[in-house]
């Protein structure tokens, strides 16, 4: 990268600071002074400094007490300390109290240019996340809801257009995948938003007791009910009932139900009177209804009483551009105090795992790591994944480039087309595609630039087959 960064030296030492403020200008840095401490907080405020390179045992405060003042003036600020007395327990205490790095005198001079280079990549990494979070939360969020792939872009169209109806939603998609949050997010993005929303999962409780969950039951209906008891569906009157594993719910009780979404009528266990209500019904499943329909499991009617609104979630593995998105979503959720950040080859990794527990497995992976791993980075080797745990298969680069040939692809062709993978799966984060391919950012960018000149021109775009084929 360009060393174009400012940087502030603090060191009582006026050969050593002379000679770190002279090395830094040679090699493009634009480098500041200051003897001790106090100095140092006043250029602080005055200057937007990109790093601080300053040595611990100076008259006054010392650089660690130094390190406390500017993390609460400029939290994301990369320290580096330096000092000629270096030991396991100091260098350990700079490292927790939020130091970048920590150099050792005497230090060859390549070192300092090193751990710079490093400090500055973490930051751009660092304004990169921010502008992605931010760029997430504006238009890869809906609710609840996260994701920033095609099909959680339908979804989220979806959502908006059936809010405010009250037609019934069935909601199909594996486990883990948010259905519950799907449901929740229709719920609260309509009308109905002020009234209840009342989950139930029909497979947790057993068959003889759902039926008066439901529906409610008056006092003396069955041994026990010493008292009567309203049902989830008068409780959740004017708002949405979400009827989770709704394919787990027993064949009689299913025409119970489709009698309640056919007359907006229910009647308590045990009464002779019915009860009006208003109620929209959202139902998931994880199964496949229309084959329990064949299988005689499930009713048909009912079925399409359901399915008047489908919408299915496809599992994390059709849409792997969503897990950058879901696991710096999960890094927040999960962090406290200390920032920590995902390496570009962390999220390259994550990205190439199945994911059969979906988002839900991602979250326990992304809290487990979090818990495990040391320092700010989240790097490859942290991620507790096996390669029992479906690491995708990936192809060998002779096959890959065995079927560039075949295609008569171009070098040109071949480079562009990986390069847009790349930018793909970082969802456009340029700093991490960058890091994975090896190559300075301003060359992505130029490499950008002339793409555009090309199209502009007339020539042939980069993913146009030889010879004229689409």
């Amino acid at each position: 990268m360009a060393k174009t960064g400012c940087v502030l030296v603090v060191d009582d030492d006026v050969a050593m600071r002379e000679m770190l403020v002279s090395l830094l200008e040679d090699h493009g840095f634009h480098a500041h002074a200051a003897a001790r401490a106090e100095q140092a907080l006043e250029k602080v405020r005055e200057i937007e400094f990109d790093a601080v390179l300053s040595d611990i045992r100076m008259p006054g405060r010392t650089g660690l007490e130094l390190l406390g003042d500017l993390r609460e003036i400029r939290a994301d600020m990369p320290v580096i300390l330096m000092t000629a007395f270096g030991t396991i327990d100091s260098a350990v205490e700079a490292m927790r109290a939020g130091a970048f790095d920590y150099i050792t005198k005497p230090f060859k001079r390549d070192e300092v240019l090193v751990v710079l280079e490093r400090a500055f990549e973490r930051r751009a990494l660092e304004e990169e996340n921010r502008r992605l979070r931010r760029a997430v939360d504006q238009t890869s969020s809906f609710g609840d809801l996260i994701g920033s792939s095609p099909a959680m872009r339908e979804i989220f169209a979806l959502i908006r257009k059936i809010a405010e109806n009250r037609s019934s939603v069935l909601i199909t998609g594996e486990s883990g995948t948010g259905k519950e949050l799907v449901a929740r997010t229709i719920h609260f993005s309509g009308s109905r938003r002020e009234s209840p929303f009342i989950p139930i999962n029909c497979t947790a409780i057993p068959e003889g007791l759902l039926e008066s969950e439901l529906f409610g039951h008056v006092r003396g209906a069955f041994t026990g009910a010493v008292a009567s008891k309203r049902g989830l569906f008068e409780k959740a009157h004017g708002g949405t009932l979400f009827l989770d594993e709704i394919g787990d719910m027993g064949l009689g009780l299913q025409g119970k139900l489709l009698r309640v979404l056919q007359d907006r009528e229910i009647r308590p266990v045990g009464s002779t009177q019915s009860v009006r209500v208003d109620v929209r019904i959202i139902a998931a499943t994880n199964k496949d209804l229309r084959a329990e329909m064949e299988a005689g499991r499930f009713r048909r009617d009912l079925f399409y009483r359901l399915n008047v609104i489908p919408i299915q979630i496809p599992p994390l593995r059709e849409r792997p551009g969503d897990v950058p998105t879901l696991a710096e979503f999960y890094v927040r959720k999960h962090t406290s105090g200390a920032r920590r950040i995902l390496t570009p080859e962390a999220l390259a990794r994550l990205q190439r795992c199945r994911w059969e527990g979906n988002a839900r497995e991602l979250e326990n992976v992304i809290e487990r790591a979090l818990a495990l791993s040391e320092g700010a980075e989240i790097r490859p080797d942290d991620l507790p994944l096996g390669t029992e745990e479906a690491v995708a298969e990936e192809p060998s680069p002779e096959t890959l480039t065995h079927a560039a040939a075949q295609r008569r692809i171009s070098l040109e062709q071949l480079c562009d087309l990986y390069i847009d993978e790349i930018l793909q799966l970082t969802g456009g984060n340029k700093v991490q595609a960058a890091r994975i391919l090896g190559i300075n950012r301003r060359t992505l960018y130029r490499r950008g630039e002339r793409k555009e000149g090309r199209v502009r021109s007339g020539g042939v775009s980069p993913t146009s087959h030889p010879e004229g084929r689409t």
